[in-house]
């Protein structure tokens, strides 16, 4: 639904306005609290129903606001609300104008390719602090009303959402923890063929132990299932991947996925023949997909 695009933002710049928090707004829709920050994430968008809710919530405190009002660009959003101060700050619309190549670009090569990255997703990577242990991330990747691919994953409460762009053959994802509201980068080895199945890349994050300490491991994707294309359909199934457990049981990854995943490098590996950087190169990516037909895969 267009009202629906960009709502984070909207409805973060409602909440502001009208000095909502999330749980007295919440409490006033008479959801769970879990459900707002769902619907303020981007994680999930509000049913119908919770969304006249809302809006009738709204218009109680803006006489005159109507559905139709999420329509309006957040700018014109700003303006209905009268220019208030949020929180003190007076909101204004900055354009990251040094983003716009980069994301015109994406939008561009996501027409052309972005449908073989669409689905539903399991991760496989190491655990930075528990040694000898393994994550399965679940979630989805899905192109939206802007033209861009948005990847939400994660497990048991943990959410990690944003946007995978691709460019020149990889694919350049940018998402931020909805913990540590950290931003996390992952680039992955993208696929000629019509569907991937498979992807590996590099993760570059800040572990979530105390230190926060800056951290680079490999990571698979597998696909899982493949979208319906009924949107509120799929939403449900990706709720219900992100609420599964992501710790692999203890000997559940594959050999050959273990021993990509962990590997020596440096100047000790460079001697044995190995890599002196934490490298994934496309001779040995294990980044594959199919035709159309499934005829071809590679």
């Amino acid at each position: 639904m267009g009202r629906l695009t960009n709502f984070p933002a909207k409805l973060d710049l409602v909440m502001k306005a009208l000095s909502l928090s999330r749980g007295r707004l919440a409490a006033d829709l008479g959801v769970d609290k879990s459900v707002v920050a769902r619907w303020a994430t981007g994680a999930v968008s509000p049913s119908e129903y919770n969304l006249a809710a809302l809006t009738a919530l709204v218009t109680g405190r803006k006489p005159g606001f109507s559905m139709l009002d999420w329509d309006r660009p957040i700018e014109a959003l700003m303006a209905l609300f009268g220019g208030e101060s949020l929180g003190g700050r007076v909101v204004e619309s900055r354009g990251l104008d040094l983003l716009d190549p980069l994301l015109e670009q994406a939008r561009l090569t996501t027409v052309r390719r972005g449908a073989a990255y669409e689905g539903f997703w399991q991760s496989t990577r190491p655990s930075v602090m528990m040694e000898g242990r393994f994550f399965h991330d679940h979630g989805m990747i899905r192109r939206e009303a802007d033209g861009l691919l948005r990847f939400q994953m994660g497990g048991s409460g943990l959410l990690f959402q944003g946007w995978m762009l691709p460019a020149e053959g990889q694919l350049f994802v940018i998402l931020y923890d909805t913990v540590g509201l950290t931003p996390i980068f992952l680039t992955f080895n993208g696929v000629p063929l019509q569907k991937a199945s498979l992807l590996d890349g590099i993760v570059m994050a800040a572990a979530l132990n105390a230190a926060r300490t800056p951290s680079a491991y490999p990571i698979i994707l597998e696909r899982i299932g493949d979208l319906t294309g009924d949107r509120e359909a799929d939403d449900r199934r990706c709720e219900e991947l992100l609420a599964m457990d992501p710790l692999a049981p203890e000997g559940s990854v594959s050999p050959e996925i273990h021993n990509h995943l962990i590997r020596d490098v440096g100047p000790a590996a460079v001697k044995a023949g190995g890599d002196l950087f934490l490298l994934a190169p496309v001779t040995t990516t294990l980044s594959r997909g199919a035709s159309a037909g499934g005829h071809l895969t590679g």
